[in-house]
């Protein structure tokens, strides 16, 4: 069991603080880590860390996780350790910069993370489900990317979602 709140605010506003409130509020469903991951000025600003909300975050992180998107999580360990690193959101760089959050256990987790490093040259840093199922959607992605659209429009149109967010703002 974990607590995952997402928020999407309006451009020019921060979602920090909604992040941290929300989190603590869904605090009984995790108290073994804690991590909020933002977007800001097309970069992310990530705090995680082992413990209750209130002490992984203090004012010098929250000033640091700017932007009007977010999200956050809780962790109950489950599956893996409980080791920091395994701490949630997870990143991954490519392709064009994911966050992931998730709640729930893989049951082909080995099969999935042997597959991410012999045929995708992945590498997974934790023993963590969600960091192999955050990879696995990447590589997804990634493949097929190109050949996704709706209503003939690509579907991950990356420099279009880019240029639209910057008219916004």
């Amino acid at each position: 069991m974990c607590g995952i709140i997402g928020i999407v605010g309006r451009p020019g506003s921060h979602v920090n603080q909604a992040l941290y409130d929300g989190l603590t509020v869904l605090q009984h469903r995790g108290q073994d880590a804690a991590g909020i991951m933002t977007e800001w000025n097309e970069k992310f600003n990530l705090r995680k860390g082992n413990g209750l909300v209130s002490d992984v975050f203090y004012k010098r992180h929250m000033q640091k996780l700017l932007g009007h998107i977010g999200i956050g999580h809780v962790r109950y360990p489950t599956a893996g350790s409980s080791s920091t690193a395994e701490a949630q959101p997870f990143y991954v760089n490519s392709p064009y910069g994911l966050a992931l959050a998730h709640n729930g256990n893989l049951t082909n987790n080995n099969e999935i993370a042997n597959k991410l490093v012999t045929e995708h040259r992945r590498h997974v840093n934790t023993t963590s489900d969600s960091e192999v199922l955050l990879n696995h959607l990447a590589v997804q992605l990634d493949l097929l990317s190109d050949q996704m659209s709706i209503g003939g429009e690509p579907f991950l149109d990356v420099d279009s979602f880019f240029n639209a967010r910057k008219k916004v703002n």
